[in-house]
């Protein structure tokens, strides 16, 4: 196992895929993925500028996951497949302890990559590890009401439909209403323990 700031870096393993935090050596792999995605992931996304696809903007957001993941208030996950080809990256972020106990998921797939199914496996690896290592017990995502794809793969991994999110995020530089999911870890029910 690497090291991130002294403690073990996390790898997850499932049938077809690992995820593994970002690490500067991928930066010509995530690169050419993003460029070879671009036009398809800018509908889902949030406008790039030039700065982002730079080393020196990679390697910020290497920082930050590191950071991050350290502080126990984000996980970011690059998506490899079995001859460490990246695929994409899944994110749980805003992660809140105490009361509300949850985390958001966000993921992105290279265009390529896409109806495969690496993403669901992808999901549901995280989603174990967010109920049973991480201990959070309510998972939260959003998506653009015309991405079918994404909304397919919530609802088939168990999330459930919770409503519409006003101008939720800026989306290729327009205020986007979200459709908004919350995935539940089945002890979620009732009455919480006392801490």
């Amino acid at each position: 196992l690497g090291m991130i700031f002294g403690k073990p870096e996390i790898i997850l393993k499932s049938t077809k895929l690992e995820l593994r935090g970002p690490q500067y050596r991928d930066f010509d792999q995530w690169r050419n993925l993003r460029g070879n995605s671009k036009a398809f992931l800018e509908l889902w996304e949030p406008k790039r500028g030039n700065d982002f696809f730079k080393r020196n903007a990679f390697n910020s957001r290497v920082r930050w996951a590191k950071k991050s993941s350290k502080a126990g208030q984000a996980y970011q996950f690059f998506i490899f497949d079995k001859f460490q080809n990246l695929l994409g990256s899944i994110t749980i972020e805003n992660i809140r302890k105490g009361p509300s106990n949850a985390g958001t998921l966000g993921y992105w797939l290279g265009k390529e990559h896409t109806g495969k199914g690496f993403m669901r496996e992808a999901v549901l690896t995280i989603i174990d590890f967010s109920f049973n290592k991480l201990n959070i017990s309510r998972l939260e995502a959003a998506t653009l009401p015309e991405n079918r794809s994404s909304r397919g793969l919530l609802e088939r991994v168990g999330f459930k439909y919770e409503g519409v999110g006003q101008s939720y995020l800026q989306i290729n530089g327009r205020w986007r209403n979200h459709v908004l999911y919350g995935l539940l870890r089945n002890d979620r029910r009732g009455q919480a323990e006392e801490s």
